[in-house]
Parts: C-alpha cells; structure tokens; sequence
C-alpha cells in the first residue's frame, strides 16, 4: 500500500485553490512591502547606495565616525530630509554644535521636517516612548553623541514582534506549499524548515553585532536566504496551483 504523505493542489476543491491563491498574493504583496521597508530603514548607512552588510554593522553595532543624529539622517531618516538640509544639520553638528546655529539653522528645519513624529506630545512618541525626543537644544544634544547602534530594549522589543510575526507567515505560506509536489522528498521539507531557521540565526545575529560587528554577515545572509526560502515556497506554490500539467488537467 503506497502512503499518501500530501493531498495536492490538483486534487483538492477550486475553493480551497482560491483561498490559496489570494493568501498568497496578499503575503507576497506583504512581504514585499517588507523588504521594502528594511531597506529604506538600513540602506545607505554607510554612504553607499544599496543594503549591505556594512549597512547593518552600523545600524546594530554603531558607527564609529558618526554621531546618532548623523547616522539616523544618514539611514532611517534619508528620506524625511532634502540634501540641502540634511547637509546643513550635518555640518553643524561636525562644526561644533553650538546653541546659537541651531536656534538660526537647525531649529527651523526640525520644526518642518521632524517635530511631527520628534515631539514632546506627538502620538509617535505617546505609541513609543523611545523614538528619541527632538524639541528643544538639550534634547538635540543628547543625539550628538557616538552612535552606538540599536539599543538592548529596542531589539528586545523588535525581537518579539519579529520571531512571532514571520512564524505566523511562513506557517500560513508552508501549510500552502506542503501541498506541493517537489522531490526529493528532503529538499521539500528543507525548503519549509529554512526560513524558520533563517529567523532565529537573524535574531541572534542583531545582538552578535554589538559584540563583534563582522556578525553582521550573518544577518544579511540569513535576510538573503530567508527571501529565498519564501520566494521559492511562494513561485512552486502558485505554479502548481494554476500552470503545471496537473493543475491543467493533465497530469
């Protein structure tokens, strides 16, 4: 008697292909916002365009050049400022700082650009009390220091929200793909468990970093092979669903 260790696509009701077919879409439409996202967040932390692992020394080990203010216009702020202004706050914190250029230069950009999430009674601030607070010069001072990368809380806090968020997505994506034909039967289940794991090297890596910053690699190739792992759970899934000979009857 030959065990039956799937039920695929082929042979399951159009609704349950339905159903498939829009989780799919909507995770992937999902995930690629994602990515998205981590870019603009980390890219270009080191000057140089694109996501790299130098990027990610920086963003979780700290620069070792520039001050947090500089690395947060430089990276996750990029995209809040224009090259004249960002400029402008730059300098003035490499020519000293002084109380009086920001009250004429600085402050005037922070009010437009920044004090909206930055703010003492903002909503930003209120949801997370950790986004650093930007009104007034003693508050600003506290940014003009060695940035020393993502502090503890904050990867806690991210940590959690990033181990059961992608559990949840790659269970939902992996209960859709094990309906899949693909052999040898070990790649499959190599392929399902992958992510998974690629989620717990990334965690660990994060706080590795701000032992030793060369661990940094780590979390890019975990990032890198993560993608991989949903892109190819993601593209056999859909194939089988709707192009391969099975799903047209043939098979």
């Amino acid at each position: 008697m030959t065990k039956q260790t799937f039920v695929h696509f082929s042979q399951q009701a159009s609704g349950y292909r339905a159903l498939y077919t829009m989780t799919l879409l909507v995770i992937g439409l999902g995930y690629l916002f994602a990515m998205i996202q981590i870019h603009s967040v980390h890219a270009m932390r080191d000057g140089k365009p694109g996501l790299s692992p130098a990027d990610l020394e920086i963003a979780y080990g700290g620069s070792q050049a520039d001050t947090r203010l500089e690395a947060a216009i430089k990276g996750p702020m990029s995209g809040m400022l224009n090259k004249e202004d960002a400029g402008v706050m730059i300098t003035w914190v490499r020519t000293g700082a002084e109380k009086e250029v920001f009250q004429k230069k600085v402050l005037p950009i922070m009010q437009e650009h920044c004090l909206s999430c930055h703010g003492a009674a903002t909503g930003m601030r209120a949801a997370n009390p950790h986004i650093p607070l930007l009104e007034g010069y003693d508050n600003v001072m506290k940014m003009v220091q060695l940035d020393t990368g993502a502090d503890t809380f904050t990867m806690v806090r991210i940590s959690h929200i990033h181990l059961f968020g992608m559990t949840f997505i790659f269970f939902i994506l992996g209960s859709i793909f094990v309906h899949a034909r693909v052999r040898p039967e070990w790649l499959k289940s190599a392929i399902l468990i992958t992510p998974f794991l690629s989620i717990l090297v990334d965690i660990l890596s994060w706080y590795l970093t701000k032992v030793y910053r060369p661990f940094a690699w780590l979390t890019y190739l975990s990032g890198v092979t993560m993608g991989l792992a949903f892109a190819a759970q993601w593209a056999i899934s859909i194939y089988q669903l709707w192009f391969s000979r099975q799903a047209a009857g043939e098979g």
